[in-house]
């Protein structure tokens, strides 16, 4: 007998309901619905395959909802006017999280920052979480040196980013869960968490204390590449006593920055001069991935600017092993056609194209048609796979498919680029690791859907309702509607 039956459920596309049987986690059948049967029925609801964001920084976007938000801040002024309002009384460091200082006519400073904030220790994120300015109360706490911007970027604002989530585990661990919780809501099952920690570690202690509502892929940073070696650790691993929860992702490596912060390596300058930061040489990440090629840890090399793809590229040809590029914002033209050719997968964040819109046409005009270029991706057959990027966007798969397949938002201003829109199909795909349909043997991670996504209108699908979301048949959101 199965276990669970979900009755009168749509697959996209279809006219005609199914009944999908499932037994120990795994779909059995999808046959005719019974129309001979009093059972409780799902009403025609849509049912997919579960959704992944392939790109998470789960500790951050866990602990970026107690902060404070500067995304509407358009300037400095704007930004410190904020901070003003936040300042309270007690001696804990303050913390806000997404200000976009590429596009304000004014530049932060450190004066500006300790003025405001009268000596309390304020650190300000940004929404890239490349750089982090904060007042001078907070460099003395956290033992670090600003120049007169109150900027740190890259490496030191990792250090810095990292520190200030040093809260007790149990803490960040419930934060966790209830983000998890919001994303089972929106029919994740699984994430990809590129946290800049120990990840196996963090999520073996917090499955162990009772977490399962996601799937995890931990992903491994260099500096721990030793540790997963000894650990004979390898890319799709399962870890042992997580119930099937946990496995090893795969090895992170930056080499560039960001675009907000300036840094993402380009070949033409920015407008502020430079061509961004390219932090490791095409030969040292030849190195690395052929060090990486016989221990199983797929790379996922962090590239943004189009010359630091280009190096990334170059790098997985020369060292003949395939990988993936996150992030991929920024492509030379000749540079599309060697995903597909190199097996390099293009792990993309779509909802950045809107959030970074104006930046782009700051401080890449002569490119933009090469930015967020999804399109032309699928069109030279590389594969995508989807993710927010969170806390940098919102860990929705929705939101990011939203954003590929219309390259806008409901507020009233027109589509960015059009020419770079796939399809709800392909978005889809790019969601649910290549999958648009459910089949016989497939676990049973699976969200049930109030409309077809394919057919909804653009404000719905922008918004989906998930009506319930499984993960192995069991119910991860929306039990009651099970029941």
């Amino acid at each position: 007998m199965p276990d669970l039956v979900l009755r009168s459920v749509l697959q996209p596309g279809d006219t005609t309901p199914s009944d999908v049987h499932i037994a120990k986690g795994v779909i059995t059948q999808i046959v005719p619905h019974n129309t001979q049967t009093d059972a409780p029925t799902l009403d025609g609801r849509t049912i997919i395959p579960g959704l992944w964001d392939e790109h998470v920084h789960m500790t951050q976007w866990a602990l970026a909802g107690a902060r404070f938000d500067l995304s509407a801040a358009a300037s400095a002024r704007e930004a410190l006017e904020t901070v003003r309002a936040q300042i309270p009384r007690n001696t804990s460091t303050i913390v806000g999280v997404r200000f976009r200082d590429a596009i304000w006519a004014d530049q932060p400073t450190l004066r500006g920052l300790d003025e405001v904030t009268q000596g309390h220790p304020t650190a300000l994120i940004s929404h890239d979480l490349h750089c982090v300015w904060l007042n001078s109360a907070a460099a003395e706490r956290f033992n670090v040196h600003v120049d007169a911007s109150g900027l740190l970027r890259e490496q030191a604002a990792f250090d810095l980013t990292i520190a200030l989530g040093q809260l007790p585990d149990a803490e960040v661990d419930s934060l966790a869960a209830q983000a998890a919780t919001r994303a089972a809501a929106r029919g994740v099952v699984g994430v990809v968490d590129f946290e800049m920690t120990w990840n196996p570690g963090v999520w073996q202690r917090r499955i162990a204390a009772g977490f399962d509502t996601l799937r995890v892929d931990a992903g491994i940073y260099l500096a721990d590449l030793d540790r997963a070696l000894a650990e004979r650790m390898h890319t799709g691993q399962p870890i042992a006593d997580t119930h099937g929860l946990l496995t090893v992702g795969p090895l992170k490596l930056l080499i560039d920055g960001s675009l907000n912060t300036r840094t993402a390596f380009c070949v033409e300058e920015y407008p502020v001069g430079g061509h961004g930061v390219l932090a490791v040489t095409e030969n040292e990440l030849t190195e690395i991935l052929l060090q990486a090629q016989g221990t199983g840890l797929l790379p996922a090399v962090h590239a943004i600017g189009d010359a630091a793809n280009t190096v990334a590229l170059n790098a997985f040809e020369r060292a003949g092993v395939t990988g993936r590029i996150e992030h991929a914002q920024f492509l030379q033209s000749a540079d599309f056609a060697r995903f597909a050719r190199l097996g390099v997968i293009a792990s993309v964040q779509p909802e950045h194209a809107l959030d970074d819109r104006d930046t782009v046409e700051l401080n890449w005009p002569a490119g933009a048609d090469r930015v967020f270029a999804l399109r032309s991706l699928l069109d030279a057959d590389a594969t995508l796979a989807f993710g927010s990027d969170a806390p940098v966007a919102p860990l929705d798969p929705f939101t990011a498919m939203s954003a590929a397949t219309s390259r806008a938002r409901s507020d009233a201003r027109a589509p960015w680029r059009p020419e770079q829109i796939i399809s709800r199909s392909q978005a889809l795909a790019a969601s649910a690791r290549g999958r648009t349909r459910l089949h016989v043997g497939d676990v049973a991670d699976i969200a049930i859907l109030d409309g077809d996504p394919l057919t909804v209108s653009d404000a719905l699908f922008e918004r989906m309702p998930v009506a319930a979301t499984l993960l192995a048949g069991r119910p991860t959101h929306g039990a009651a509607l099970l029941a």
